[in-house]
Order: structure tokens, then sequence, then C-alpha cells
């Protein structure tokens, strides 16, 4: 019933919605919450049947907590990749999800807004600190508006005017149990429709940022679907998968 559902959501924005509704009603391409009916069941991770086929130092093994997905679709690490999730429907290979780690050395942006809302990378973080999340929660917020006019201007600079693009407004979530941010953009053809699309989740533990992202149709080479409507089944799951990873790892 949920794929049924989400097939005519995708198909609707595939085909029915002009492009002037796509930027007064950014929300429709996230999920923002389904129906108590309709609400993802988080199952046990699956194993493959072989063992070796799958690459031990994949990050997901350890991230991955447990798992939602459409009936007849698997969520498992890749094989053979460090850092890819990877989505199939009965053998046939649908789409990725990349996780990438920075330490907070990496990433000077990140480690000066901790630094703007009060948190010491000196100091133990206590995660579960009501007010050190609140504080976290800030600092996500501007790393993703600083990732936003980013985004603004590489695109104004490599398509002036001739491709219209929006971002989604950043939304609060929970990400394992440490606080998190789910932001995207969206890239629209000249006639309606869309073009690229890119979802992504960003949290920290106070000392690595992990950045987890997926799209359609982009220029990256990992963390993608290609067919659109695949992408829009499988958004709500993905939440629901962030939501259950093991986060913080210690």
């Amino acid at each position: 019933m949920l794929r049924v559902y989400h097939l005519i959501i995708g198909a609707i924005l595939l085909v029915l919605i002009p492009v002037g509704a796509r930027f007064l009603f950014p929300n429709l391409f996230f999920h923002q919450g389904t129906p108590s009916n309709t609400v993802p069941t988080p199952t046990k991770t699956a194993t493959p049947s072989k063992q070796s086929s799958v690459n031990q130092t994949n990050v997901w093994q350890k991230l991955l907590g447990s798992t939602s997905a459409p009936n007849n679709w698997q969520v498992i690490p890749c094989a053979g990749e460090a850092a890819l999730l990877c989505v199939s429907s009965q053998g046939k290979a649908l789409g990725t999800v990349e996780v990438v780690i920075y330490t907070l050395k990496d990433n000077p942006n990140f480690q000066k807004h901790l630094t703007e809302v009060g948190i010491s990378q000196s100091s133990q973080a206590d995660l579960q600190n009501p007010q050190f999340q609140s504080k976290l929660t800030k600092a996500l917020q501007a790393w993703v508006a600083d990732s936003y006019s980013r985004f603004t201007k590489d695109h104004q600079t490599k398509y002036a005017n001739n491709s219209a693009f929006s971002t989604y407004p950043p939304q609060q979530v929970n990400v394992g149990k440490l606080p998190g941010i789910r932001y995207g953009f969206v890239k629209l053809k000249p006639d309606g429709g869309i073009q690229e699309q890119y979802i992504s989740y960003v949290t920290s533990d106070g000392n690595q940022l992990y950045v987890i992202t997926t799209s359609f149709n982009s220029s990256l080479s990992k963390g993608k679907f290609d067919n659109l409507a695949n992408l829009a089944i499988f958004q709500p799951y993905l939440s629901a998968i962030a939501e259950n990873l093991n986060l913080p790892t210690q």
C-alpha cells in the first residue's frame, strides 16, 4: 500500500504539478510524516547470504541500525565500497546512499560554528544534554546555511538564468540519538519537472561531522538514484533509517 501511495506521489510530481507549485511548496519533496498506519516499520538489518561478499570495512556496517524498505526492496552495505548503502529490488540495483565522515580538522568551517555556539573541542561532550544538543543544532543549521549559500553561488555562476533551482527549508530531525538537519536542493527543467534532486542529512557527535546524501540524476558518481519515482518512494524509508542509525558510535 505504501509503495502504491508513493508511486502516485511520484507520478504527480513528474507529470501534473506545474513548476510554480514546486517553488511555492518545496516541502512536497520531503515527507513531513506519514499516518500512523503507514509509518515505515524498522526491521533488523538484512544480512547477505555470503558474508565474504560484503566489504567488512564499509562504514555502514557499523552505522546501520534497524532498516526500513518497501516490500521486495533490500537495503544493505554495498560490497566492495567503503561508504555506500545499496538499495535494490529483486536483484536489480535502484540506487545508493553515501555517508561522508569529516573530522573537525578536515572541516574548519563547522569547527568555527561549534566555537561560535560555545562548544569546545577540548572537553568531553555530553551528547544527551539538552543544552548541548540545542547548541549543536544551531551549529548544524549554520553549516547548512553555508552549504546553501555555496550551492546558490555555484549554480548562478554555472547556469546564470538558464536554470531554475531551489533549496528546501532545513528541517530538524534525529539522526540516531543525535540532533540533525535534513536539507536538499532541486534543479528544475525549463518546461517543468525535476532535472536534479539532492537529499541530505547531517549530524555531529562533537568530534566528527556525518553527512548522508542521495540524489537523482546528479553529477555525483556515488549516492544517487537513476529513477526519480524510486527516490520518491525511498525518501520516508531513508528518514526512518537515519533516525535508527547507531549514533553516537561510542
